[in-house]
């Protein structure tokens, strides 16, 4: 969902990816790259998603 915003995968330390988008904003997830994000962190990515849709 996040690189068909426009975000990029810059990855991270551990177990952690970095989610730049060119208008500034960012998001950090944890956990194994293909695993699903956390319920917490579906909530923050939806509303990152929704902000650079504006």
């Amino acid at each position: 969902m996040l690189e068909k915003a426009g975000f990029s995968n810059k990855g991270g330390k551990g177990n952690h990816r970095n989610f730049p988008h060119p208008s500034g904003a960012k998001i950090t997830i944890s956990g194994k790259l293909g695993s699903d994000a956390l319920k917490y962190q579906e909530k923050e990515v939806k509303s990152k998603i929704a902000d650079v849709k504006k």
